[in-house]
C-alpha cells in the first residue's frame, strides 16, 4: 500500500510523436497512389500497383516498430556481448553490404542497390540503423574519450568505412552521405568542441566549391569525371542538359512552379503523366507542390519540423545517455533526408537520388524508418513522470 502523500510514478507515451508519424505515412500512401497511378496502369495494368506494395511494406514496418518499441531499448547496447563484439551491428551491416557482390544482388534503373532475399532489401537502410545503434552505444561506453581529437577520429572511423563500402559497392552516394551525416550530428551533440565543427564545415564548403569550379572548368567532351561531372554541370545549368541529366530537374521545377499557392488539386498533376520518370520516388515532393501547392508543401514541412521537435523533447528527457543518443541519431537521419530531398527537388544541390522519409515510394526505407521510430518510442516509454 502506497504511503499517503507519496508521488505516483507513471511512464510517458508520446502520442503526439506517433500521431505525426501516422499522419506522414497516410499522406505518403495517398500521394504515392496519386503520383504513381498513371505509370502503374500503363506498365502493369493496375493503377494501385505501387500503392499496394507500399501499403504492405508500411504494415510490416508498423509491426517491426511495435516490436522494437516494446523491447527495452538498453538491450540494443549489447552489453551481454564480450567487448570485442560490441561492434556487431556495424559488422552485420557490412556483411549485408558484401552480399551485394554475390548473386543475391540485383540491379534496377542502372544501380545495384538491392538484395533479393525473397523480398527486396536495401543494405544501405540497414547500415543507417546500425550506425545509429552502434554510435549511441559507443558514446555511452567512451564519453570522455570522444572529447579528444583521437577519440573523435575513432568515433567516425567505422561510419566512414561503411560509407566508402556503400559507395564503392553500390555507387549509392546519397546513402553514403547520410551515414556520414548521421555520425557527424551525433558526434556534434556528444562533444562540446563547437569551434572544431565550424572549421570542419568551412573546409567542407571550400572543398565542395573547389570541386564544382574544377568540374565547370573541364571540357565535357574530354572530361573523365563521368556522370557525376554531368550532374554537377546539369545542376548549374539544367537548361543546357534538358535532354539528359537536367531533364528530371527541369520537369520538377515546372511542377513546383505550376502548382502556385493552392495547387491544381489532388490527382490533377500533369508532370506525373510520364514527364517526371518514377515521380513516386525521389521527386514526389514536386508533385505535392503541383497538386497541393505551396500550402500543401508547407504543411508537410511543418509536420516534419513538429516530428523533429518531438524527437528533441524525448532526447532531452531520456532516462540515460544511450537513449538520448539513439533519438539524436534518428532525428539526424530524418532531418538530413528531408533537407537533402527538398534541396534536390528545388535544384538547390545536385541531384543525388534521396527519398523523402515516410512519403516517397520504397519498401526498405519505410520499414527501417519505422524501426527507428520504434527506438524513439521505446526511449519515450522509459521516461518517468511524477504527479506533483
Amino acid at each position: 500500500m502506497a504511503r499517503r502523500g507519496a508521488k505516483k510514478k507513471y511512464y510517458y507515451f508520446d502520442i503526439n510523436f506517433l500521431f505525426i508519424v501516422i499522419s506522414l505515412l497516410v499522406f505518403g500512401l495517398l500521394m504515392i497512389y496519386s503520383t504513381s497511378s498513371y505509370e502503374a496502369n500503363m506498365e502493369f495494368g493496375d493503377a494501385a500497383f505501387y500503392f499496394r506494395k507500399q501499403l504492405g511494406a508500411t504494415v510490416v514496418g508498423l509491426l517491426f516498430m511495435i516490436l522494437v518499441a516494446v523491447i527495452p531499448y538498453r538491450v540494443y547496447r549489447l552489453d551481454f556481448l564480450p567487448e570485442k563484439l560490441h561492434r556487431l551491428p556495424i559488422y552485420v551491416a557490412m556483411f549485408f553490404l558484401l552480399l551485394l557482390l554475390t548473386p543475391l544482388a540485383y540491379s534496377a534503373n542502372g544501380a545495384t542497390r538491392w538484395l533479393d532475399l525473397g523480398v527486396s532489401v536495401q543494405p544501405a537502410e540497414i547500415a543507417k540503423l546500425a550506425v545509429i545503434v552502434y554510435l549511441a552505444a559507443y558514446t555511452t561506453r567512451y564519453p570522455k574519450a570522444i572529447q579528444t581529437a583521437k577519440g573523435m577520429l575513432h568515433f567516425m572511423f567505422w561510419p566512414l568505412v561503411l560509407a566508402v563500402m556503400i559507395y564503392g559497392i553500390s555507387s549509392n552516394l546519397s546513402s553514403a552521405i547520410i551515414v556520414v551525416g548521421i555520425a557527424a550530428v551525433m558526434l556534434f551533440v556528444a562533444t562540446p568542441q563547437y569551434k572544431r565543427y565550424i572549421l570542419i564545415v568551412l573546409v567542407v564548403l571550400l572543398v565542395a566549391a573547389a570541386v564544382v569550379a574544377f568540374v565547370l572548368n573541364q571540357d565535357p567532351a574530354t572530361s573523365q569525371l563521368g556522370y557525376r561531372g554531368d550532374r554537377i554541370r546539369a545542376w548549374v545549368d539544367p537548361e543546357a542538359y534538358a535532354d539528359s541529366k537536367g531533364y528530371q530537374t527541369l520537369q520538377s521545377l515546372y511542377a513546383i512552379g505550376s502548382g502556385g499557392f493552392w495547387g491544381k488539386g489532388l490527382g490533377e498533376s500533369v508532370q506525373k503523366l510520364g514527364f517526371i520518370p518514377e515521380a513516386q520516388n525521389d521527386m514526389i515532393f514536386s508533385i505535392i507542390c503541383e497538386e497541393l501547392g505551396l500550402l500543401g508543401a508547407t504543411v508537410i514541412i511543418v509536420l516534419f519540423i513538429a516530428l523533429l521537435y518531438r524527437c528533441l523533447y524525448i532526447a532531452t528527457n531520456a532516462k540515460d545517455l544511450f537513449g538520448a543518443m539513439l533519438v539524436v541519431g534518428v532525428m539526424a537521419h530524418i532531418a538530413i533526408q528531408v533537407i537533402l530531398n527538398i534541396a534536390v527537388v528545388t535544384n538547390t544541390i545536385p541531384n543525388t537520388g534521396i527519398s523523402l522519409p515516410f512519403i516517397s515510394y520504397g519498401g526498405s526505407s519505410v520499414v527501417f524508418l519505422l524501426m527507428e521510430v520504434g527506438l524513439v518510442l521505446g526511449v519515450a516509454r522509459s521516461i518517468e513522470m511524477k504527479d506533483e
